[in-house]
């Protein structure tokens, strides 16, 4: 069965208590911390997270929200990007996390809902045990998918192993384009913790930062690849990828089929007229405001969607899970 490319459908999670993870701040140079109560932070977490879910229902965007539980702790909840992924051919794969208090974010239950929306399971590609090892693959964090022509770009990193990953290309049938993307603070270079906060592929470009990749072979098999595949790269920079401009994805309509890049408002505001003026030659744009999840989370609008791609069940008693 060909994949689908762009979807119209996310699963995103209601968080109950978001808040400055202090496990992922190891390597997440994103996130920022203060003195705000952790009340105040959840209280505005959940006003962004509603407005976000009504921006993209009015857009025709289907939005399948599921609510966080209290107990266990999961304060990054709000990004299921990173343990799930489901695929056109019923598919779901399971991935193993970096920090221990995200490892709980996984829940059958969330599964099962699922399911109950009609959609079809195939079968579950489980890596979580990898965890056991110290290795990790933070899902379509780790890995920006081209679902068009089954490429899988990657950053290196600690929470995106190489083995795992060509695994996974292995497995989904997809070419493996590995690289090397760094962030310095200072004199010091870091590994960025994520891909998909330096790039995004869509329906015909790729917003990317290439001034993280150091290395000028890796940059051209990188550029090629793109290239190869007729992707205009719009080029973004340092500052844009900090402002979050790399973290985005792009959806479709349910209502109309027309295609729009998720950003936001963060990102949105730091786009040139000149970029702007290329990424609306492909699509619309969607608009968010995320502020407080982006300053305590690391994470922007796309750690917030898991894109569902699973067929819809024919045989409604043909169920997954018993």
């Amino acid at each position: 069965m060909k994949e689908n490319i762009i979807t119209d459908t996310v699963l995103m999670i209601e968080p109950m208590a978001f808040g400055f993870n202090k496990q992922t701040a190891i390597d997440n140079l994103f996130q920022k911390n203060d003195s705000v109560s952790p009340k105040i932070i959840q209280e505005h977490a959940s006003k962004e997270f509603n407005g976000m879910v009504n921006e993209l229902i009015k857009s025709g965007i289907e939005v399948i929200q599921i609510k966080d539980t209290h107990e266990p702790h999961t304060p990054d909840s709000i990004f299921p990007n990173n343990w799930v992924s489901f695929h056109s051919d019923g598919t779901i794969v399971l991935y193993p996390m970096y920090a221990e208090n995200r490892r709980d974010e996984r829940r059958e239950d969330i599964l099962k809902s699922i399911e109950n929306k009609g959609f079809y399971i195939n079968q579950i590609i489980d890596y979580t045990q990898a965890e056991k090892e110290n290795l990790y693959l933070e899902g379509t964090g780790s890995m920006v998918l081209d679902r068009e022509n089954k490429i899988a770009y990657a950053s290196l990193s600690e929470r995106t192993n190489e083995f795992l990953f060509l695994e996974f290309c292995e497995e989904m049938r997809y070419t493996p384009i590995t690289f090397h993307a760094l962030q310095e603070i200072g004199d010091k270079k870091f590994p960025i913790y994520h891909t998909n906060v330096m790039m995004g592929v869509c329906k015909g470009f790729c917003l990317i930062c290439l001034e993280t990749i150091h290395n000028e072979e890796e940059k051209r098999k990188v550029v090629n690849s793109l290239k190869s595949t007729g992707k205009e790269i719009i080029p973004i920079s340092i500052h844009q990828m900090k402002q979050f401009l790399g973290n985005h994805l792009q959806l479709k309509s349910k209502i109309d089929g027309t295609r729009y890049l998720v950003v936001s408002q963060t990102a949105y505001q730091s786009i040139t007229q000149e970029q702007l003026k290329k990424i609306k030659n492909y699509t619309e744009i969607i608009v968010c405001n995320i502020p407080t999840i982006e300053k305590y989370g690391g994470g922007g609008v796309r750690c917030m969607l898991a894109e569902i791609f699973l067929p819809k069940a024919i045989d409604k008693d043909c169920k997954f899970f018993a």
